[in-house]
């Protein structure tokens, strides 16, 4: 067993070493090392049940490289996506309208506050939020290999059975205007949170208006 793991974790190496030379960005290359790593250690385990004295490095090998590969493309696929996602909003994101974040190798978030795309107490989308939303649906109707969950967040005022209401009517809204733009509904998911996850204290208008928004997270499905 030492063997086999020692076989993996060196396959890994490898493999990241190789993907790393060949990509420039991080998220590229932590990818590539996630891939490669699960890759080895899948390889290995099938080479050792075929033949337990080389067949754990020749497996983990073949693994790490197939691994590697499959990250490497998943992390460089988000990586050009994130830079044309903050490219074509940079006027959102200077406005602090819309945030976009890279929370994992393979997920971007898409954070949309309230004030600028929905009217209060509605989830009518606001005439003048629609070109951010057709930049949106644009980017992702070109990056086809992701799946998109939108989730629809409101502050504490009223009730929870109201608010829970209303955040998904949002986020309704929000996928409904995606799929008007050529994103295929196989594709997005909806979800209301009401005002169940804050992101600051509900006690101020700065931190009620914070907590109100829709987001979209972009997570690739490539490899």
């Amino acid at each position: 067993m030492r063997a086999l793991i020692a076989a993996a974790v060196t396959a890994a190496m490898l493999a990241t070493g190789c993907a790393s030379t060949r990509e420039a960005g991080d998220n590229t290359k932590k990818g590539a090392g996630t891939g490669a790593l699960l890759g080895a250690l899948a390889g290995a385990v099938v080479g050792h049940k075929n033949d337990a004295t080389g067949g754990a490095l020749r497996g983990a090998l073949i693994g790490a490289a197939a691994g590697g590969a499959v990250g490497a493309g998943v992390g460089s696929y988000m990586d050009k996506q994130q830079a044309e996602f903050e490219t074509q909003l940079q006027a959102e994101r200077d406005a602090q309208a819309v945030e976009v974040e890279r929370v994992q190798e393979d997920v971007l978030k898409l954070t949309m506050r309230n004030e600028v795309s929905f009217a209060v107490d509605s989830a009518r989308i606001k005439p003048g939020f629609e070109p951010t939303l057709q930049k949106v649906g644009d980017i992702m109707y070109r990056y086809p290999e992701t799946r998109i969950r939108v989730v629809g967040h409101t502050d504490s005022t009223g009730s929870d059975t109201y608010n829970q209401s209303l955040s998904l009517k949002r986020a309704d809204a929000v996928a409904a205007y995606l799929r008007a733009e050529g994103v295929s509904s196989d594709r997005l998911e909806t979800e209301g949170r009401g005002e169940s996850e804050p992101r600051y204290s509900n006690r101020t208008d700065e931190g009620r208006a914070a907590n109100r928004r829709v987001e979209l997270y972009v997570v690739g499905t490539q490899g």
